[in-house]
This record gives C-alpha cells, structure tokens and sequence, in this order.
C-alpha cells in the first residue's frame, strides 16, 4: 500500500490507474478506523480495480465549541487496518497543502444541508461539501463509498454530484453495528463504561419506533417521535438534538409514515459525546 501526503502525488497516481484502464475507488475518511470503515473499503474494492481511502480530519466541518482538537486520531494503526483490507493509497494531507493561505472558495448546498444536523451545527456541511470536492478533484475517482450511518451527508453528497457533474457514482453502505446495536463511530470511543448504556438508547428507541410502525397500521409521525424520545429520555446522561420522520430522497420532514420514511435522530451524552442514528421505519434496515 502506498502512502501519499500530496495532492500533486495521488493524482499521478490516479492519472496513472486511468491510463491503464482501471477503475478507481475511493473512501473518504476522517480516521480512527473501525469496522465501519473497513467495510466500507471492502465495498469500494467491489466496484473498482483500485481503492484510495483518504484520511484528513477536516477543519472547516468543526464548530468553534466543537471536537476537532480531541478528534481520535493514529495513522500508524489506520495505515495497518487499511493494509489489512487490500487498499491500494491511503492519502493523507495536512491542513496547509488542503486549504494553504489564500484559500477563499466555499461549496454550499441549499435545502438539503438546512435541517438535522444541518441546523445543529451551522457551516457543518458547506465544510464536508468543499473537501468533498477537493477530493474528488485530487485522486479522480470513478465510484465513492460514503456510510449510510450519515444519511444526510450522503443525501448531501449526492445532490454536489448532481448539480457540479462530477462523473463518479455514489454508493452508499448500510450502518455498521456493533454487537449490542450501537453504530459504529469514531466517536464511540469517548464513550466511557457507564455511557454506554445510554448511547444504547439510540439504536433500542430506533427499534421501539420500528415495532410501533408494525404494530399499528395507521401510526403518526408524532407517535412514533414521543415513542423513540420515550425510550432515550430514561436515560438522563441523554439531551435530545433532534428525532425527525424524513423523506429518504429529500429530507422533508413527513406527514405520514410511508415504506419512504427515515427515522433520524441526534442524542448528546452527557453534554460532551453527540452520536447520530437513522433507520427507515418499515420494510428496510
């Protein structure tokens, strides 16, 4: 496996993987990898004869208040499970080479990056849509795998490829669990022995919602919220961002529960850990 710190070097790579006619993968990724990672990369490797995975911790999609100084972080161990799984390029900028002095463009998507998480963490997606893009640009990918674990970034990325006509196609992966039903996140490591009970709460409110969707054939959006926030809220190291009913394909928030809704929620743990989880409510994960 290759290891590339240059923008200029994964490109001649990527320039290099065309010319002989092989398709390129690749997996953005802020590091700490677990198992969501890999398997994101293993899905890569499924579309393409080349993997690039990407590691940058990007500034630009941190809040002031938020954790980008204490983000988990060891290239060494990540260039090791990378290996493991048959990546070709780990790419790995530092801050300067991605955005040096004078760097002034932003790329800013309306509507689908307002609400959810969106709304909770101002410039967070105009910062993961302007490394998104330099991405692309540098290592010129033919397909991307993103985690479903994020649905509305994948939303979100969709819609830059879309409306910038970058010709790569956008996979998404399912969520990652672990055993207890937790997803899996580079987050999950600030959790200590006695949170993890209630970081619990998020998968097990998303299964309440579900069974009260199968349950009931006419249930209401506000059921099933007062249901999941039932469940979390028993759990007092838990504040609630948002529990919302959404449209898969636009976000909206839905009047109804259809085979078309997505459960999404955002819980902050003891006031220092947010973790975010997502189902659809009937006939899917």
């Amino acid at each position: 496996m290759k290891v590339v710190s240059s923008a200029v070097g994964v490109q001649e790579i990527s320039r290099r993987y065309r010319g002989n006619g092989l398709k390129i993968g690749l997996v953005p990724t802020m590091g700490w990898f677990h198992e969501g990672h890999l398997a994101l990369m293993k899905e890569a490797r499924n579309h393409a004869d080349k993997v690039i995975v990407s590691l940058f911790v990007n500034p630009i999609q941190f809040g002031p208040s938020e954790d980008f100084d204490s983000y988990p972080h060891d290239l060494e161990r990540d260039c090791k499970l990378a290996e493991e799984v048959g990546v070709d390029v780990l790419y790995a900028p530092n801050k300067e080479l991605m955005y040096p002095d004078g760097f002034s463009t932003t790329v800013h998507i309306e509507g689908l990056a307002s609400g959810l998480c969106g709304g909770d963490r101002p410039g967070h997606f105009d910062g993961v849509t302007t490394v998104v893009s330099k991405l692309f640009n540098q290592t010129l990918p033919h397909v991307a795998v993103f985690g479903e674990k994020d649905f509305q970034q994948l939303a979100v990325i969709r819609q830059l490829v879309r409306d910038l006509d970058f010709p790569i196609e956008i996979i998404g992966h399912p969520i990652v669990r672990e055993k207890s039903g937790l997803a899996m996140s580079s987050r999950n490591s600030y959790l200590k022995k006695d949170e993890m009970t209630a970081a619990h709460s998020l998968s097990k409110g998303i299964a309440s919602g579900r069974k009260l969707a199968l349950e009931k054939k006419e249930v209401s959006v506000r059921e099933i919220k007062k249901t999941v926030a039932g469940v979390i809220l028993t759990h007092p190291e838990c504040d609630i961002d948002y529990i919302e009913v959404v449209d898969q394909v636009t976000l909206q928030n839905c009047k109804y529960v259809t085979s078309d809704s997505m459960l999404v929620l955002a819980v902050t743990i003891n006031k220092r850990i947010r973790l975010i989880d997502n189902s659809k409510i009937r006939n899917g994960r």
